[in-house]
């Protein structure tokens, strides 16, 4: 069983930067893959980036150069650093990850950008 916990969403003028923080539980974080996505009303979830067990990353090209991707193995922690903020990044973020088929989400954690 896993559980993911998101951080560190909030209310942020344009330009600005955010660092969200994804807890996981459970056991072998370190072979998984990990994942944020996010979501506006109305809309399907966006894969924003994804880190693999090996560190390896990969970006939507509409956050491609503004946002960072990174683990912390050792305290099962994934983050997502966010910089040069639009408007058009509002929404709430997910943190994600599958294991033997199964995917896994946090309740997700709200981001505002004012223009």
């Amino acid at each position: 069983q896993v559980q993911l916990v998101e951080s560190g969403g909030g209310l942020v003028q344009a330009g600005g930067s955010l660092r969200l923080s994804c807890a996981a539980s459970g056991s072998f974080f370190s072979s998984y893959s990990m994942k944020w996505y996010r979501q506006t009303p109305g809309n399907e979830r966006e894969l924003v980036a994804s880190i693999t067990s090996g560190g390896s990353t990969n970006y939507a090209d509409s956050v491609k150069d503004r946002f960072t991707i990174s683990r912390d193995n050792s305290a099962k922690m994934t983050y997502l650093q966010m910089n040069s903020l639009k408007p058009e990044d509002t929404a709430v973020y997910y943190c994600a990850t599958s294991r033997r088929g199964v995917d896994y989400w946090g309740q997700g954690t709200q981001v505002i950008v004012s223009s």
